[in-house]
């Protein structure tokens, strides 16, 4: 789809030359491994692609890295997608983004069954109200993360500022921002995004055998549509299921508009799922993060629990199952798509100004709208009632001050000074928390 046989074979001679078979198992290893989000799961595979293995210099990652940045979707699965078709083209590429997720997606589903079938009992009350107290710490810590390096100047607060407006108070839809934001940032940001890109000698390689192809292009686009859409087709046509007919639209659509990771994707549906559709409450989303972080691949399989709940509450096992599989097709599809289609041009791409300027204007709004995810998940679970006070256009969230579960503020204070004072690992503090919660509720 994206390279020749013939140029395959030279690409994975870029560096020490790769098998598939050996591409299978390292990122088997990977997959395994990969926890702590997509930060700790970069580094991983900086550590065995570039340091041990050699595969890929240290010019090339970094390309690559800037690259599956500027794409919708979770960067650190992309970003082994496109090792793996570096190494071997798409087939290889088809084995590291599958390799990548799936161990994440078993442990994932397995949860799910367990959260469905023991959410009635009294112990688990307590556990995830810990792991809750705790998550709300590890969304702030990922909005600092990313201010740190998405505000770059007095426009980008703006920008992030008019988002977190836009959700919070206008209540506008989030493909609205991140449409708006790229376009304004396209337009009027571009002159600060001038990139200079420093090619490796392989990555030069690459380009060269990689002049634009329309042919190639339209029959990667045309495989990668039928192979997105025709379930969905298929869905909607032949099963006559409306709930799956609307999960599996609501999650294409969000494969395209979710700049910014998981915690982007995570308000998106937070604002759909739970306002819009009512398939899930705050809380249950909440507790989704809170198991996706405990599981090595990407964090966006908080999707995956989303569906399977869902399902669930809609039609019992069968139906999860189904929303299971659909959403996981509907979500991973459209990423190799994006890389498949772009990774031979991706030098170009990534030389644009106006889309470095759209990319930093929408990686600035992904800021507010981590902001509004914080505020208003924050709101939800510490305090036992929320009012939602309309007046015109403007919505505001009034937090019924006898109501707050101190519970929350202990454990959410907690937590904070393991992660930020003592640097302890997520995992660890996940654990505490819960345990915390659980004897919160045997002693009160």
């Amino acid at each position: 789809m994206a390279v020749s046989a013939t140029d395959e074979a030279k690409i994975s001679t870029a560096s020490k030359p790769a098998r598939l078979r050996d591409i299978f198992w390292v990122f088997v290893k990977i997959g395994l491994l990969s926890f702590g989000g997509p930060a700790g799961q970069i580094a991983l595979m900086h550590r065995i692609l570039v340091d041990e293995k050699e595969w890929l210099d240290e010019q090339s990652f970094l390309n690559a890295l800037n690259f599956c940045m500027l794409l919708p979707g979770p960067e650190a699965m992309q970003l082994a997608t496109f090792a793996g078709w570096r190494l071997r083209g798409v087939s290889g590429g088809l084995i590291a983004g599958s390799l990548f997720v799936m161990p994440g997606a078993v442990v994932m589903l397995a949860l799910s069954i367990s959260y469905v079938a023991f959410s009635g009992a009294p112990v688990l009350s307590g556990i995830f109200l810990g792991v809750k107290a705790a998550i709300l710490v590890v969304v702030v810590q990922a909005l600092i993360t990313l201010s740190h390096r998405a505000l770059t100047q007095i426009q980008h607060y703006v920008i992030s500022g008019a988002a977190f407006v836009g959700l919070f108070f206008l209540n506008l839809p989030y493909p609205v921002i991140v449409i708006a934001s790229g376009v304004y940032g396209a337009f009027f940001l571009s002159a600060y995004h001038k990139r200079p890109q420093i090619l490796s000698p392989e990555d030069a390689q690459i380009s060269e055998l990689s002049a634009f192809s329309f042919g190639r292009f339209a029959i990667t686009l045309g495989v990668g549509l039928c192979l997105w859409l025709c379930p969905l087709v298929i869905v909607f046509w032949g099963v006559g299921v409306p709930f799956l007919a609307e999960l599996g639209w609501f999650f294409s659509k969000l494969a395209l508009v979710t700049f910014g990771g998981a915690y982007a994707v995570l308000a998106y549906m937070a604002q759909d799922v739970v306002g819009a559709y009512g398939w899930l409450n705050p809380a249950q989303v909440l507790d989704g993060l809170g198991l996706a972080e405990t599981t090595p691949g990407p964090l966006i399989l908080v999707t995956q629990f989303v569906a399977f709940v869902a399902g669930f509450q809609q039609g019992g096992y069968a139906l999860a199952l189904m929303a299971v599989s659909l959403g996981l097709w509907v979500t991973f599809v459209p990423c190799f798509l994006w890389i498949f289609l772009g990774a031979p041009y991706f030098q170009r791409l990534s030389s644009q100004p106006r889309l470095w300027g759209a990319l930093g204007a929408v990686t600035a709004a992904v800021v507010g709208v981590i902001l509004n995810l914080s505020v208003w998940f924050a709101l939800q679970v510490s305090f036992g009632t929320v009012l939602e006070l309309r007046m015109g256009l403007l919505t505001f969230w009034l937090p019924q001050l006898a109501s707050v579960d101190l519970r929350v503020i202990v454990i959410a204070t907690l937590s904070a000074i393991l992660i930020w004072r003592f640097k302890l690992a997520l995992g660890w503090v996940l654990m505490g928390a819960a345990g915390f919660g659980l004897l919160f509720d045997l002693l009160v």
